[in-house]
C-alpha cells in the first residue's frame, strides 16, 4: 500500500491519495483537481473511492471537478454532509461554496472495524470536535492513521468554526492516544508525525 500526499490550495491542505496495485482512494482533495487527477493518470490508478474525514471547504472543494472526471462513491459522515454543499461552508475570498458532484453516490462514513473500498480495509474512528462529522481512518496493515484535521504534529484541530465542539476534541483526542505509538499520523496540514510523539510533546494530547 502506497500513501502519496498532494498539497492543495490557500490553505496548504493536505490530499492523500492512497494506492493498492491500480486501484486508489482519494483522501480529501481539497484543491488544485489537475494536479491530483495528473498523479491518478502518471501512476494509471482507478479511482475506488473518494473519502472526506470532515466537510470543510478546504478539504472538499476539487471533489465535484474530480467526480465529473473519475466517477466513484464518496464517503463522509451524515453529520458533515448536511451542510458540506450549502452556504455557511464557504471560506471567502479563498473558498466559494463547494459544489455538489453530480449524481454522485454518497456513503454514510461512520465508525466501523470493517470498512473497505477498491480491496482496501480500514477502520473508520469518529473524532468529533473539529467538526460534528469528523472522522479518522486507520490502515492496519499500513500502520497509518489518516487524521484530518482532528491531530497535527504538535497541535490539533481547531474549534472555533461552526460545529466545532473542544470537550468532543479532547475526547477525540483521548481515543487517538489509546494508538500504539509505532503508527504513523498523516494530518489534514502539516507534516506527518506518529502517535507516540504526539503522546510525549503535544500540548493537546496531554
Amino acid at each position: 500500500m502506497d500513501i502519496h500526499s498532494i498539497t492543495t490550495g490557500s490553505f496548504l491542505e493536505t490530499c492523500y491519495i492512497i494506492s493498492d496495485n491500480a486501484n486508489a482512494l482519494v483522501v480529501d482533495p481539497g484543491d488544485d483537481a489537475g494536479n491530483i487527477l495528473d498523479y491518478l493518470k502518471r501512476r494509471s490508478l482507478s479511482v475506488s473511492g473518494y473519502i472526506c474525514t470532515h466537510a470543510h471547504a478546504d478539504h472538499i472543494s476539487a471533489l465535484a471537478d474530480l467526480h465529473k472526471e473519475r466517477p466513484a462513491p464518496i464517503a463522509i459522515h451524515s453529520k458533515d454532509l448536511s451542510w458540506a454543499f450549502e452556504e455557511q461552508n464557504q471560506i471567502l475570498p479563498y473558498y466559494p461554496v463547494p459544489k455538489k458532484p453530480s449524481g454522485a453516490t454518497f456513503l454514510a462514513l461512520e465508525e466501523s472495524t470493517e470498512w473497505e473500498l477498491g480491496g482496501m480495509k480500514f477502520q473508520c474512528i469518529e473524532t468529533p470536535g473539529h467538526s460534528p462529522g469528523s472522522c479518522c481512518l486507520l490502515f492496519h496493515d499500513a500502520s497509518s492513521l489518516i487524521a484530518g484535521d482532528t491531530l497535527f504534529k504538535g497541535s490539533c484541530g481547531r474549534t472555533d468554526l461552526p460545529g466545532g465542539d473542544p470537550r468532543q476534541l479532547k475526547e477525540s483526542l483521548n481515543r487517538l492516544k489509546q494508538l500504539p505509538n509505532d503508527i504513523q499520523v498523516f494530518p489534514g496540514h502539516g507534516p506527518s508525525t506518529t502517535i507516540g510523539v504526539e503522546r510525549r510533546t503535544n500540548f493537546y494530547m496531554a
